[in-house]
């Protein structure tokens, strides 16, 4: 199985099932004297981590990370950094009666066909669990970023056919106070309360729902990116359409840009200061595939969870008609603990382009 990989300079492998021993990662290019805070890491992996609310599943893991290497003295090395995550609170017997059964919409077929074999288990590979080692690595990132200045903020923007408000963004200190004081994640309050009393209703019902991220990159430099295969924002659509249950990317003005004419969308540029900067910011902060010092702004959509507590009907391996019943410990709607992912990937990118960046100016001189 190829595809465990994501980076370049900045590069991660992760590895384990959702029902093994662990899942980890190993980062290979930090550079070497960036402070790694192990509480950090570890207060990223608690906002992803299982059974933290009503609203989440109710599997119990502490997703205690153990950094095996590349650290030292509190700083990193530059030789790769292994961390493993440990799974507790596998119930395998969970998965027992479909393990000759294909969950709808789910990669059991898949697989199955592609490889012969599959880990039912909670879906093995395939499994939202592999993302705590992408929270890891990606807490990595943030600290290589914030020596940087850069900042990354996500909330949970829409769930169902509740939409928050349009936020404004000049102090993500105090959004991020307010994402945090709810269990959705939705940093706009009269909203966050309406958003977790329907998804609680929807998990009574047996049933899951869907929902949006949106998120905000400050104080970029102008130049993260390549012209043609290696743009910016395609390798954010990358990095975001390969998390579980993700099945929408859109940035800057996204699907309603193209509602608009030139003349209403075109980002005038003008002066701040000695600081050039763009009156509107349709754009997302990216042109021709290159930031260009204004926020990069993305909206990111999750399908409702594949596995709902009712039967529907299937086919088994066999090729039967079968029924199957959803058993198990599952989210209702993911969002609320996927944001974290989608702020730990977004770093992955934004690290791996910066390093790119100082790359080509250390030739340019």
């Amino acid at each position: 199985m190829a595809g465990n990989s994501f980076g370049d300079l900045f590069r991660i492998t992760t590895f384990g099932e959702s029902h093994g021993a662990a899942i980890g990662v190993i980062l290979d290019g930090c550079p070497s004297n960036i402070t790694i805070d192990e509480a950090f890491i570890q207060s990223e992996l608690d906002k992803r981590r299982p059974g933290q609310s009503k609203i989440t599943t109710q599997r119990k893991e502490s997703d205690t990370a153990q950094l095996l290497s590349g650290v030292f003295e509190g700083k990193s090395t530059g030789t790769p950094i292994a961390i493993v995550i440990p799974n507790e609170d596998q119930r395998s017997k969970d998965y027992s009666h479909i393990s000759d059964k294909f969950r709808p919409s789910h990669a059991d077929y898949t697989y199955q066909m592609k490889y012969g074999i599959r880990d039912y288990r909670g879906g093995g590979r395939s499994s939202a669990r592999e993302t705590a080692a992408r929270v890891a690595a990606g807490a990595i990132a943030k600290l290589f970023l914030k020596q940087q200045g850069i900042e990354i903020f996500a909330h949970v923007s829409g769930v169902g056919s509740i939409t928050s408000p349009n936020l404004d963004t000049a102090d993500l200190a105090r959004l991020l106070e307010l994402r945090e004081d709810n269990i959705v994640r939705c940093a706009d309050p009269a909203t966050a309360t309406e958003m977790i009393t329907y998804i609680d209703g929807i998990r009574k019902a047996g049933d899951t729902v869907g929902g949006r991220i949106s998120t905000v990159i400050r104080n970029l430099p102008v130049g993260l990116g390549e012209p043609v295969f290696d743009k910016l924002h395609a390798d954010l659509a990358k990095a975001m359409m390969g998390i579980n249950a993700v099945h929408g990317f859109e940035y800057g003005s996204g699907f309603e840009g193209s509602k608009y004419k030139g003349s209403e969308h075109n980002d005038i540029f003008s002066k701040e200061g000695t600081k050039t900067i763009t009156r509107t910011n349709y754009s997302g902060g990216i042109q021709g595939g290159i930031s260009n010092g204004m926020d990069v702004t993305f909206n990111v959509a999750f399908k409702p969870v594949a596995t709902i507590m009712r039967d529907q009907p299937t086919l088994n391996e066999a090729g039967e008609e079968t029924v199957i019943s959803g058993k198990g410990r599952h989210d209702p709607c993911v969002v609320p603990r996927a944001v974290i992912i989608v702020e730990a990937m977004a770093a992955l990118v934004i690290a791996d382009h910066l390093l790119k960046y100082n790359a080509y100016l250390n030739v340019k001189k």
